[in-house]
């Protein structure tokens, strides 16, 4: 019998990605940048090699380390192929499926003026030259992957039904399918957009004269943070793959969520200069404040540098399967330990740390309130789109697994619950180790 004194053993769920998914992409990552500043391959091309050399070792270290393709998450069963002639006419439908969505898309990139102004140029002319080669290559890599599905009618499948006039398909899959691409047709067009720029501010960076400056030295470093964060999400958007097992479960089927999201990204973002949530009116950054006052440059700028590394390190996490508004398989390891949300708090600090918007240089204390409320209002979006996350994921038994253990165990939502008075229900409490 064990002893009312013995330790409960609560482990926390499995994390669906591991930490070496997400070290290898960023070792690539930094060697690539190395290369390119001793180089000088500092244009936009050589940022999208950057997306592949830190995209690529985690691919490898996936399949060979981690052996995500064995998983039964993939729906795939290698032991059992089908022959070709079997799976030709669903891989047909499919494909039509497939071709008709990604003409959809390219409809909306052709019609929606934005993108074709600005940084989005760069990624309307990535979508164009490599459009033809996804077109020929999407035809034997889905017969291939069809005969291995364990049920190929996917959600592109359904569509190309649909479409084709064929019997069988089903509406909820066709919701599914849209919803899945229409978060990959608008994020990763965004994420490509912003890839050259900070890309080149790292490359081409003079270093010994950053260094003779504590607050150069601080803002170069959170600009490689965000390097970080922009290249780690370029790839996840791009390798939604069932071999990988990144492809998305389930997009988020609730409007609220999707509001939620999209009202930080342009052309919707309402936290920019003529947004209505703009908290930026006359305002100077941190380093303005402090000017002068040296010992607190280093201590505000290191403490900026650590809020950006834990958003850095939020996305690293993921390896190869960040996007937003999607399920792509539950993480529970890294910063994910610490807080359900690392991104959204670290992101949110760092913005009330570094642009402080109750001090103005208007010198009128109206627009330090107006500063300050707006900019609780943007930290309010975010925790409505967590809540909204929250509530997509719950539907899978491991999500709910990961937040109650979180609620017990999580040093963030403990502190919550301690500031709140509120209480772990005690169903949710594990039971004596045997």
């Amino acid at each position: 019998m064990p002893s009312s004194a013995a330790p409960l053993h609560d482990p926390c769920p499995p994390s669906a990605v591991s930490h070496g998914a997400g070290l290898i992409g960023l070792v690539g990552l930094i060697g690539w940048v190395l290369l390119a500043r001793h180089y000088a391959w500092n244009g936009p091309n050589a940022a999208l090699v950057c997306c592949i050399a830190t995209g690529l070792p985690m691919v490898l270290w996936s399949l060979l380390v981690d052996k995500v393709h064995l998983r039964p998450s993939t729906g795939l069963d290698w032991t059992h192929p089908r022959a070709v002639k079997d799976v030709i006419d669903a891989s047909m439908i499919k494909l039509t499926g497939l071709w008709m969505t990604w003409a959809g898309i390219a409809a909306i990139y052709a019609v929606a003026r934005w993108y074709w102004m600005g940084n989005y140029q760069f990624s309307m002319n990535v979508f164009i030259y490599a459009s033809p080669f996804l077109f020929f290559l999407s035809i034997p890599y889905v017969i291939w992957i069809d005969r291995y599905l364990k049920d190929p009618h996917d959600g592109a499948w359904h569509f190309g039904a649909m479409i084709s006039g064929q019997p069988g398909w089903e509406r909820e899959a066709i919701f599914h399918h849209l919803r899945a691409w229409a978060v990959k047709g608008f994020f990763l067009a965004f994420m490509l957009s912003i890839v050259p720029g900070g890309y080149a501010d790292i490359v081409n960076a003079n270093v010994a004269e950053i260094v003779t400056n504590p607050v150069w030295i601080a803002n170069w470093l959170i600009i490689a943070m965000f390097l970080v964060d922009v290249q780690f999400a370029t790839v996840g958007y791009a390798l939604t793959l069932k071999p990988l097992d990144s492809h998305i479960r389930t997009a988020n089927p609730y409007m609220a969520g999707w509001a939620a999201a999209l009202i930080c990204y342009p052309p919707f973002i309402m936290m920019g200069d003529n947004g209505p949530l703009n908290y930026h009116v006359n305002t100077a950054d941190w380093a303005y404040w402090f000017e002068g006052n040296t010992p607190l440059l280093i201590v505000w700028g290191a403490w900026l540098v650590l809020l950006t590394g834990i958003y850095a390190w939020a996305t690293v996490a993921f390896g190869i399967r960040f996007s937003n508004l999607t399920h792509r398989g539950i993480l529970t390891h890294g910063p994910y330990r610490w807080t359900k949300h690392p991104a959204y708090l670290s992101k949110n600090a760092y913005w009330w740390f570094a642009t402080m918007p109750f001090l103005v240089t208007s010198g009128t204390w109206q627009d330090g309130v107006r500063n300050a409320a707006l900019l609780a209002a943007v930290s309010g979006v975010y925790y409505w789109r967590a809540r909204t996350e929250e509530r997509h994921l719950m539907a899978d038994p491991d999500y709910a697994a990961y937040a109650a253990w979180m609620d017990r165990h999580g040093p963030v939502p403990r502190l919550i619950a301690m500031i709140t008075g509120r209480r772990v229900k005690p169903e949710a409490m594990p039971a004596p180790a045997e």
